[in-house]
């Protein structure tokens, strides 16, 4: 009797990973790749960065070749949205009605930008980046009017998204200014850290809002003409982009009755190390998965690149029984201006108690910077100095107190 196929829901890297995995492994069954995108699964990073400068072909951001998928027998349904995922019976309701029976299912949702929800938003030249067509919009949008030397940009969020958009629009000669709501920019960094992207932002020409709370974005003729603050300020806008976080897409995983966990550990879907969900025929990788850190003695929902590119390997091999359980640091890494950084591993900078330990100059921006809780390196991040994150990771591994003369002096080690 024919097994019924092991189908993926989602549509970027991790999905797209998980059936290479798949593959890769020797798994000779029925493999679907469900995605509600009309586009084969692609990268994120490059929508904020080189794609939206125009200095990255479209084909540069698909994870795999377009006859991958043929080549590999692997169903590719793009334009598909999933309605429904009933562990029970192991099927899958499609919002035509279809149905899909699965042996096994993986879920790489993704996650969905969080809207303004100010009046005005509605207005034209509002964008999200989510997706390619959101770049591609917003691309339509930047590059003409670099071309023209006339635009003025203004990013409400000063995150990941919004200062790397801040950064793109910038390099292309634009007038930006970017609203916040906190102290300093990327608070998920601290204040230190922060701050030295917001002097880089400054330095670079990039008006900083700082502690700005939007309360309308006002127009002509249904475009957009500037955001008004709560303080009185107006700020002049041509192009506004709205990056004020992200919802990690855990709908179908709800409604199927599956484990969620709790706000105060990050929510997302609760998966095991192995990352499967509460049903043992269902897992969960990516942006909606909650998975188990041994070395934070928590659970972490990481929604970064590498978490979706790691996690969506891992799935792949462990819905096939191959993997062992997940036990990757989490990673990331962001460009901006002339200045690259990679990130490894996890503190919540909300939680007094910790220190930041600098090795190298900040003011040159050429640094590893250590995050220490009780003599401890929680996490580690590398500015415009490279190959060092395997270095940086024995540190954080460590099960003993690492001396501040020996974090001193890392970057010249």
């Amino acid at each position: 009797m024919p097994t019924d196929p092991i189908v993926v829901v989602g549509g970027g890297l991790a999905a797209a990973r998980a059936v290479e995995a798949l593959r890769g492994e020797g798994y000779d069954g029925d493999v679907v790749l469900l995605t509600s995108e009309p586009h084969r699964p692609y990268e994120r990073p490059p929508l904020s960065k080189g794609y939206l400068r125009g200095q990255e072909h479209r084909e540069d951001i698909f994870v795999l070749g377009e006859n991958w998928y043929g080549e590999h027998g692997v169903e590719l349904r793009t334009s598909t949205t999933v309605a429904a995922v009933d562990p029970a019976s192991h099927r899958i309701t499609l919002v035509d009605g279809a149905t899909l029976p699965f042996s096994t299912a993986l879920l790489a949702t993704g996650s969905t930008p969080r809207s303004l929800g100010v009046p005005g938003s509605d207005f034209g030249n509002v964008h999200y980046l989510r997706t390619v067509d959101d770049a591609d919009r917003l691309a339509g949008t930047l590059l003409p009017a670099s071309l023209e030397g006339t635009g003025e940009v203004v990013v409400i969020g000063d995150g990941w998204i919004g200062m790397e958009v801040a950064a793109s629009a910038r390099e292309l000669g634009l007038d930006v200014t970017v609203l916040g709501r906190g102290a300093h920019p990327l608070a998920v960094l601290g204040p230190e850290l922060g701050e030295l992207y917001g002097t880089l932002h400054q330095e670079r020409g990039v008006r900083l809002h700082r502690q700005a709370e939007v309360v309308r974005l006002t127009g002509v003729d249904g475009q957009v003409t500037g955001v008004d603050l709560a303080d009185g300020t107006h700020v002049a806008a041509s192009v506004v982009v709205v990056g004020v976080g992200v919802t990690p897409n855990v709908g179908l995983a709800c409604a199927a009755g599956l484990e969620l966990r709790s706000d105060d550990l990050g929510g997302g879907v609760a998966v095991d190390g192995y990352l499967r969900t509460s049903h043992p025929d269902v897992f969960a990788a990516g942006d909606i998965a909650s998975v188990p850190a041994p070395r934070y003695g928590r659970p972490l929902r990481v929604e970064h690149w590498a978490a979706a590119l790691e996690q969506g390997k891992h799935a792949g091999r462990a819905m096939l029984g191959l993997a062992d359980p997940y036990d990757l640091l989490p990673y990331f890494f962001s460009d901006q201006f002339d200045v690259g950084m990679e990130y490894k591993g996890y503190v919540d900078v909300r939680n007094p108690g910790y220190e930041v330990v600098v090795s190298g100059s900040t003011a040159d921006r050429e640094l590893v910077a250590f995050y220490v809780r009780d003599g401890r390196v929680e996490a580690g991040m590398a500015v415009n100095v490279w190959d060092r994150m395997d270095d940086v990771e024995r540190l954080i591994r460590s099960t003993e107190p690492v001396a501040r003369e020996e974090l001193e002096g890392f970057v010249a080690a």
